[in-house]
């Protein structure tokens, strides 16, 4: 059995924006019961022993989590190569400093556009200014810097900008990810999906950038879902290379399989190394014995795995379907129409979102914006 090589570990839903992309659960009051300090001392300790190399810590907003500093030096400690994920807000100097003296290795940044007006609108709060001062602060300390920016609708057309900021902000790798429709983007879907003509422009912009800025910014353009011909492997493969602990402690293969009919499985009720190894939910879609055709019968099943299990559950009811996303799923025709409707749209201003709430608190509506 392959042993995991990174752990995501999302240390809290609670965070200061709201983005109508998130992919966290729609149902936040159900994870305010959150891991302490030292559930998670002893989570990343089983995690090391059991192979893990690699530490992302995520939200939500990890940086609310008042014990991050404890959480990343006892990472540290245990070996582990430590990557924050966040939105920078919080990160002030007096913090940047606690978490370079305990051992952070790295530090990704989300941005939402290239202006402040634009940003803040799709970020539900004023956090452009603040963003950009965070990552200024992570290149002063001496940190790697990764810029990560959701891609959809109303920010792919100035994709070139983005990048552009990325640049000044001296960043060393780029993340470009075309949105992937789980939590709250599947619910923003309409208003979020881009048209086919705005891709196009923007992989145009992206190998334009990737030639210029050659040797100086890695960039990293993930296609979405919906415009491929065949599916993504599914972390690659289920169960295999990655895990996720979330912060009421469940264990997920992937982070948004919390949505799946499965059991559950908790570090609350067993230690991480029986819930890889043995745990029905990690064993349910392992290998390719569980595959319907026609990807029992495709060449590719070792090389896409039958796609994502969580978007065959929420876009077919049956997370054992092979992916829409796949022109040879007899379920295809959902995605297309998807898209079809993408191709129709009159604006990104046409479809209101929901934006994200805080835990616990009602969401709210409107317009994104140009």
């Amino acid at each position: 059995m392959d042993r995991p090589l990174g752990l995501l570990a999302e240390l809290t839903y609670a965070c200061p924006l709201h983005c109508p992309y998130c992919s966290n659960p729609i149902n936040l009051g159900d994870y305010r019961d959150e891991l302490t300090t030292r559930d998670w001392q002893r989570v990343l300790a089983e995690a090391a022993e059991l192979g893990v190399l690699q530490l992302h810590l995520s939200g939500g907003e990890p940086l609310q989590r008042r014990d991050l500093v404890e959480i990343v030096r006892g990472a540290s400690r245990l070996g582990l190569y430590t990557n924050l994920i966040t939105s920078g807000l919080g990160l002030s100097p007096r913090r940047a400093g606690l978490l370079r003296a305990a051992g952070l290795d790295h530090v990704q940044i989300s941005i939402q556009a290239d202006e402040p007006a634009l940003a803040d609108r799709i970020a539900g709060t004023p956090s452009f200014e603040r963003k950009r001062s965070a990552a200024r602060l992570v290149k002063q300390l001496g940190w790697p810097l990764t810029v990560n920016v959701v891609l959809h609708r109303h920010n792919i057309d100035r994709v070139g900008r983005i990048l552009d900021v990325a640049a000044d902000l001296g960043a060393d790798r780029v993340e470009l990810a075309n949105t992937q429709y789980y939590g709250w983007a599947l619910r923003n879907r309409g208003g979020l999906l881009p048209s086919r003509a705005q891709l196009e422009r923007a992989e145009a912009t992206v190998r334009a950038a990737r030639a210029r800025l050659d040797g100086r910014m890695e960039i990293i353009y993930v296609v979405p879902d919906y415009y491929s011909r065949y599916p993504k492997p599914c972390m690659g493969g289920w169960g295999r290379r990655q895990l996720t602990v979330v912060p009421n402690g469940d264990v997920l293969p992937c982070p948004t399989a919390h949505a799946l009919p499965l059991p559950r499985a908790s570090v609350r009720e067993h230690p991480l190394a029986w819930i890889w190894e043995r745990s029905p939910l990690f064993q349910r879609f392992r290998g390719t014995g569980w595959m319907p055709d026609p990807c029992r019968s495709c060449d590719r099943r070792e090389i896409d795995f039958g796609g994502c299990r969580c978007q065959a559950f929420q876009l077919t009811g049956d997370p054992a379907r092979t992916d829409p996303v796949c022109h040879l799923s007899p379920d295809h025709g959902i995605v297309a129409a998807a898209t079809r409707a993408a191709e129709a749209g009159t604006g990104p201003a046409g479809t209101p979102l929901t934006f994200r709430p805080h835990p616990g608190r009602p969401g709210r509506a409107g317009g994104a914006g140009t």
